[in-house]
């Protein structure tokens, strides 16, 4: 399982995506799910990936081999709408191959859903939800935030905090606890967190931070926010027809 999540802020964007992957209690294995494609001062596009992982490996590997070749590709398109197309239309491109091949069907479900963000220069900042079938949808101010994956345990705490106005460090501090909740009530999702933050229009180089179990930030935040909810609660009075 997978937890990822992308904001459109007004200052920004905001990525952050889980590292666990698992084909059960016993096979637990970590893959990077942020995917950077930069020209630096051109261009920014930023993918994150869930669901079946040969899938999502097939689609970067495929957008990054293109890259070089005299086609349409993450380098060239003009728009980040196009980003958004292209990686939908190759993700039907792989799953067209698998069905081909005759592994669909066979109880596996070989399905992805992307997030594609960005800032290509001429535009603004963008941000895409790409489904299996290829088909997106794109935030827009009543929806400034997309989730994939493991989504339930994080959202309600994203929905109290982020609107559109959100400063990227406040966001950036509810989607770790978002992430905090998510990671203590599914075992699928776990450590260590990659988390990208851009600020619009700077074009800057793009660095993603690990945040691992060690990290002091992280658990200062997670403890702080688990003792808040603890006195919170206590002062909540009884109900009065509660005896």
């Amino acid at each position: 399982m997978t937890y990822c999540v992308a904001m459109r802020l007004d200052t920004g964007l905001l990525f952050a995506s889980d590292s666990r992957t698992n084909a059960g209690v016993d096979h637990i294995a970590t893959f990077r799910k942020m995917h950077v494609f930069e020209q630096p001062g051109k261009r920014l596009i930023v993918l994150l990936s869930a669901g079946n992982l040969a899938t999502t490996q097939s689609v970067v590997s495929l957008l990054r081999q293109r890259l070089d070749d005299d086609v349409v590709n993450l380098h060239n398109v003009a728009t980040l709408y196009d980003a958004a197309a292209l990686v939908g239309t190759t993700v039907k491109e792989v799953v067209a191959r698998y069905a081909s091949e005759g592994t669909l069907g066979q109880g596996v479900d070989f399905g992805a859903n992307f997030i594609v963000g960005g800032q290509i220069r001429g535009e603004t900042t963008r941000l895409f939800q790409v489904y299996p079938q290829g088909n997106f949808i794109e935030t827009c101010e009543d929806t400034p935030y997309f989730q994939i994956g493991e989504s339930k345990y994080g959202k309600p705490i994203i929905d109290r905090v982020v609107r559109s106005d959100t400063p990227l460090p406040e966001a950036a501090k509810c989607t770790l606890i978002s992430f905090d909740s998510t990671i203590r009530s599914n075992l699928s999702v776990g450590l260590p967190i990659d988390m990208l933050l851009y600020g619009a229009d700077t074009f800057a180089p793009a660095a993603p931070h690990r945040i691992d179990g060690d990290d002091p930030y992280f658990n200062k935040l997670r403890r702080g926010w688990g003792e808040g909810l603890r006195r919170v609660f206590a002062k909540l009075p009884d109900a009065d027809w509660f005896e």
